[in-house]
């Protein structure tokens, strides 16, 4: 690992000391400071950016531990580790408490300072990691960036948005293919659960006694083959959410576990007797029609209406047209950037095909249609040719035509299509699209975020 970027700020009144580590750390391909002080110390600090502070505990004026005060207060990101004499080992666990990343004691024994550090180093990049994927999975999961345009996709994402800020279970129903985890990843990472995990179990993939372990957990010796104990998805989502995708799958002993869980956020795992709690927030989901299934007396209507406190219903894509030439172009963009064909554009007849097409396996069906087309295409065109047999011969529904809705969505609609074809035609290059129709680059690019493209 490069040290050069690793900044260590050393503080001991003793110059001694100070030049000894100074050298050492420097011969390390550290990059170094030192200050006589804690007041130096902070000076330092408030001048430069430090990773670490390696400070001694007993100094004349403000002690070593102030100074750990001081920076965990006024620089979080910076790390302490504290220096302490033979026989005080009771200030450094007080130091712990206060904030230290670590001590060592003096005379420092080098060996035992690089793995020190070398810990530090390794943790921080771990840290820096995991908020990098927090914020890209925000990002991806956010409302915002869902690509949708159409009035029905609106009124869901402003329900899930509403319902994002509160613990209450959501409902979350559509054809299979519309996007129902999407909804549910969004919700959670837009609730204060965001960085607690989020943990998906698809109910159908399962048989009842592997559904219940998945879910709850098992003991050492519950079933053959159970050797180990095992968390269950509900343990492992503690204080996050658990979605439950299609749930109207479920058998009637596991609806009772489920919906005890629900009532009281306590159960025990598979073979157990040991009553575990939680505190999880459960999104489920469905294609089935379950009021149909409680008359039938499949589903428990009990467990329908703990489910069932927030319905968000998922309009197929063959309802929202407005949507699809917007996905067209976003998946488009994706796999031409991941397969490295970048001027990839559809023809004319292969994007009144997509447009036209009702899509019965939905967003899921089309992002696929995208990326066969993207891999097998030649040259920089995709033809209809390049699209499934089953999409050119297949009964189509209409193209979104100005004259149909208000006088607004239509105008929108003739901008969407100029837009788009100029970005076709100049290979997603905004700048030449924007000087072909007319405007400015900056009009474009506040028209390609309001319609959530990317």
């Amino acid at each position: 690992m490069a040290k050069r970027s690793f900044s260590i700020l050393v503080v001991d009144d003793e110059q001694r000391q100070r030049d000894v580590l100074t050298g050492y750390l420097r011969k390390q391909r550290y990059t170094v400071e030192q200050a006589p002080a804690a007041a130096d110390a902070l000076a330092v600090l408030a001048r430069d950016h430090i990773d670490l502070v390696l400070t001694d505990m007993n100094m004349p004026g403000k002690s070593g531990h102030e100074l750990l005060t001081a920076v965990r207060s006024g620089y979080p990101e910076t790390d302490v580790v504290v220096m302490t004499a033979f026989g005080t080992i009771e200030h450094a666990v007080a130091a712990m408490r206060a904030g230290a990343y670590d001590f060592i004691s003096k005379p420092i024994d080098l060996d035992a300072l690089d793995l020190l550090l070398g810990r530090l180093q390794e943790r921080r990049v771990l840290v820096s990691e995991n908020r990098v994927l927090r914020e890209q999975l925000a990002e991806r999961f956010s409302f915002d960036g869902i690509i949708s345009q159409s009035a029905g996709m609106q009124q869901v994402l402003q329900t899930a948005a509403r319902v994002a800020g509160t613990r209450a279970p959501v409902l979350v129903r559509g054809e299979s293919g519309t996007g129902k985890e999407l909804i549910a990843r969004a919700v959670h990472y837009a609730s204060d659960r965001k960085d607690r995990p989020f943990i998906s179990v698809n109910c159908a993939a399962l048989n009842e006694n592997l559904l219940e372990s998945e879910l709850f957990g098992h003991e050492k010796g519950a079933f053959t083959g159970a050797e180990k104990q095992r968390r269950g998805r509900f343990e492992l989502a503690d204080g996050g959410t658990l979605f439950l995708d299609e749930i109207g799958d479920i058998s009637p002993a596991t609806q009772v576990r489920l919906l005890r869980v629900l009532q009281e956020q306590t159960f025990e795992r598979v073979g157990g007797s040991e009553t575990l709690r939680v505190d999880v927030r459960v999104i489920a989901a469905t294609h089935k029609h379950l009021e149909t299934a409680i008359t039938e007396g499949k589903f428990r209507e009990d467990l329908f209406y703990r489910l069932n406190v927030v319905a968000v219903e998922i309009p197929p894509l063959r309802e929202r047209r407005d949507d699809i030439q917007l996905l067209l172009d976003h998946f488009l963009r994706r796999f031409a950037g991941e397969y490295k064909r970048k001027h990839l554009a559809f023809s004319k007849e292969a994007w009144e095909a997509l447009v036209r097409y009702d899509y019965p396996g939905n967003v899921r069906e089309l992002e696929n249609i995208v990326q066969r087309s993207v891999i097998l295409s030649r040259g920089e065109i995709i033809a209809a040719d390049d699209l499934p047999a089953a999409l050119r011969t297949a009964p189509k529904g209409p193209v979104p035509e100005p004259g149909t809705g208000s006088f607004d969505e239509q105008v929108e609609r003739l901008e969407q299509r100029i837009i788009f074809e100029a970005l076709r035609a100049a290979g997603n290059n905004q700048s030449k699209a924007a000087e072909q129709i007319g405007i400015s680059e900056r009009t474009l690019r506040y028209k390609l975020k309001k319609w959530g493209v990317k």
